[in-house]
């Protein structure tokens, strides 16, 4: 007769830890623990479940192939347990917990404004932030690393996300406010080849939906130098040696740039939330959102 496993919880979380950092040193001190507690309890599910997870490479150590295929399952187990725990948090009307939101830079306006009127209501609300890449974000939306993402992917309703719109923003040629192309209100895509543009690196949303508007038009841009951090991009932009291409609502934090709007076919996009379709909601992040949906309209640089 098989013996039945007894796996806890806790050795979920440790292994996830580690799978992400590779490092059983770093994931035992982000867990609270010491390095041979974690290992101890990683080799015991590794006895329980009767083979190796992770491939000891003196101070690192690597997923196995049979360490790849657990971990969504370990994952998933752990975010069931979270949720279900969100549940009972927010059947007892507790006021306290955390909220985990992902962002790209070009809506940190609208976050920043609805965090204020959100810490007002729920003050004992921990916020965790994190930027990054659409892709990104909605990995890690599907690990349970973030409970909503704020991005300009498009409003869909799948088996995987469902979103919401907030708003719509145009691209941009962004520049200085003292660059000889901020004289005009508009510019259209194929004057874009005379200009020498900074662009967001490849893996950035904004720059995979531009090249593919060019590639489209026919346009061929001169793209001097790419930067995988839009802020160090727009304060290259700010200098007024450059400009580069973005949504309009990027600039919000950076009153001596300006946003002119290219014009032509396609050139709006959809700021939306995006939800993991198959979690549960926290009654903090539906709050979070009717706060976003409030402000989104009166800040967005477009309106």
């Amino acid at each position: 007769m098989k013996k039945a496993l007894a796996m806890e919880l806790r050795q979920l979380k440790y292994f996830i830890k580690a799978a992400e950092l590779q490092n059983f040193t770093e994931a035992a001190n982000l867990s609270f623990i010491t390095q041979s507690t974690l290992s101890q309890q990683i080799k015991q599910l590794e006895d329980e479940l009767g083979i190796l997870l992770f491939d000891r490479l003196g101070k690192r150590v690597r997923l196995t192939e049979a360490g790849q295929l657990f971990l969504p399952y370990a994952q998933k187990t752990a975010k069931d347990a979270q949720d279900g725990s969100d549940i009972l948090k927010d059947l007892m009307n507790l006021e306290t917990g955390t909220l985990t939101i992902g962002i790209t830079y070009g809506l940190m306006h609208v976050l920043t404004k609805a965090i204020e009127d959100f810490s007002q209501q729920r003050p004992n609300i921990r916020l965790l932030i994190n930027f990054g890449t659409t892709s990104e974000l909605l990995a890690n939306l599907e690990q349970g690393k973030v409970d909503m993402v704020l991005s300009f992917l498009p409003v869909q309703q799948n088996s995987a996300y469902h979103s919401q719109k907030l708003f719509s923003s145009s691209l941009s040629l962004i520049a200085h406010k003292n660059h000889t192309c901020t004289k005009n209100k508009q510019v259209k895509l194929k004057e874009l080849e005379k200009l020498q543009l900074l662009l967001p690196s490849a893996g950035y949303s904004i720059r995979n939906y531009f090249d593919k508007i060019t590639v489209k038009h026919g346009v061929n841009i001169n793209v001097q130098m790419e930067v995988n951090d839009i802020n160090m991009l727009l304060q290259l932009v700010d200098t007024g040696k450059w400009c580069t291409v973005l949504m309009a609502s990027s600039i919000y934090q950076h009153p001596e740039l300006r946003a002119i709007k290219i014009t032509g076919d396609g050139m709006e996009r959809e700021a939306t939330i995006t939800w993991w379709a198959n979690t549960y909601q926290k009654k903090a992040a539906c709050l979070m959102a009717d706060c976003l949906k409030k402000y989104s309209a009166i800040y967005s640089i477009d309106q």
